[in-house]
């Protein structure tokens, strides 16, 4: 039966094409291959140097009785449901001396709220002479944009020498959070970083979300071990009043809003002044995001501090996320030519590595269900850098909520 003139038509575009392709995928693969191999090299090289320094994160054993006074900032702006839920168990936190009175205080700045934080503040003052609150009225004259302002008037309230920072909607995850936190203050170190992890809920974008997380901390904590501390997370941080102070001269500080701990850590930190601490109670755990936009927004407002990074710290990091990109668009490319066998056994023994290093990180971080998701997220994060890294030359927004 002889076939439609449509065919014949279609037939005659086809197999063109299909003698084209078979020409040019020798030849595509050939260019492809070496910026595929080199993009692979550089991400294995990469993790070898920073990433296999996880493994000697500290596992240090708690302290029996808190050695220095703390103070602990927390900046609250129309709080009051995070306030009720979560300032009891940070104000029940067991460090306390000989006789049982704290050895730590509360400071909660009130930024101008209009919701019911002031009341909630109220009862719990009532309740826990080591709370402190401070408010911010609606008129007052800011020097600082954003929470830089709030958390100025926190740490200059703070009778203590050592600060431990956390936020309105964080949950500390045992009840020895401020002694695994103070125990990080040995040796001279100025800078304590923590780890502030997300609370599980079902579903892609959750999981993609403490994935990121992870991959955060993993990044942070090795290069902090390096020798090149670049960034911390506001949720879970402590440093010196001194430290901070100092921080606050340095450059930029006034210009955004947010970002104090990146800055902190850009203007003070050192390869002799920063501990990393990552013990199961020393976690702090909020509640995460819950759909696309307002999680992108917030990673805007993170994002946005990455310009102000030092020199090398944006070299390494664009390298490993540009080599990273490549890997991936030139593996997906390499799979439809006669290479494709090559191209799987070499990303086949990259994300060995990887898993390697992203199998012990959330074994530190609680985060064993993750495991299924490190593939998946760690493709989906290339298109995350798509999304996301303009923001970091974009211009910040002045109000930090």
């Amino acid at each position: 039966m002889p076939l439609p003139a449509s065919h014949y038509r279609l037939l005659k575009v086809q197999i063109p094409l299909i003698l084209l392709f078979t020409f040019l995928c020798p030849v595509f693969a050939t260019v492809l291959f070496p910026i595929f191999l080199l993009a692979v090299t550089i991400q294995v090289a990469y993790a070898l140097y920073f990433f296999a320094r996880v493994f000697h994160l500290p596992i240090t054993t708690r302290s029996t009785s808190p050695a220095i006074p703390v103070s602990i900032i927390i900046c609250a702006k129309n709080e009051a449901e995070n306030l009720q839920r979560n300032l009891p168990a940070i104000l029940a936190q067991r460090y306390a001396n000989a006789a049982g009175k704290p050895m730590f205080e509360v400071v909660v700045v009130n930024d101008a709220s209009d919701d019911a934080t002031d009341g909630v503040l109220g009862i719990l003052a009532n309740k826990h002479e080591h709370l402190r609150i401070v408010t911010i009225g609606k008129e007052e004259e800011r020097y600082l944009p954003g929470k830089k302002h709030a958390l100025g008037k926190g740490v200059a309230t703070a009778t203590n020498a050592y600060l431990l920072m956390t936020d309105a909607d964080c949950k500390p995850a045992s009840e020895y959070w401020l002694q695994c936190m103070a125990d990080g203050f040995t040796e001279g170190k100025e800078i304590v970083l923590g780890v502030g992890k997300y609370d599980y809920q079902p579903g892609w974008l959750n999981a993609f979300v403490r994935w990121e997380t992870m991959h955060t901390f993993l990044q942070y904590s090795t290069y902090a071990l390096a020798g090149r501390p670049y960034m911390a997370v506001g949720r879970n941080m402590a440093c010196t009043k001194e430290a901070f102070n100092k921080a606050q001269g340095g450059e930029v500080w006034s210009q955004l809003p947010s970002g104090d701990d990146d800055l902190l850590i850009r203007n003070v930190a050192n390869k002799h002044n920063v501990s990393i601490m990552c013990n199961a109670d020393a976690l702090t755990i909020s509640p995460a995001k819950n759909n696309v936009r307002d999680w992108l927004l917030q990673k805007q407002r993170h994002m946005s501090t990455g310009k102000y990074y030092k020199t090398f710290v944006k070299l390494a990091l664009g390298k490993y996320a540009l080599s990273h990109t490549l890997m991936w668009i030139c593996f997906i490319a390499l799979l439809f030519t006669n290479m494709w066998q090559e191209a799987l056994l070499a990303i086949a023994c990259r994300c060995l590595v990887y898993y390697l290093f992203w199998w012990h990180t959330a074994e530190r971080m609680q985060e064993k269900k993750l495991v299924r998701w490190f593939l998946p997220a760690d493709f989906g994060w290339m298109l995350y850098n798509f999304v996301l890294s303009p923001y970091i030359i974009w211009k910040n927004k002045r109000q930090w909520k």
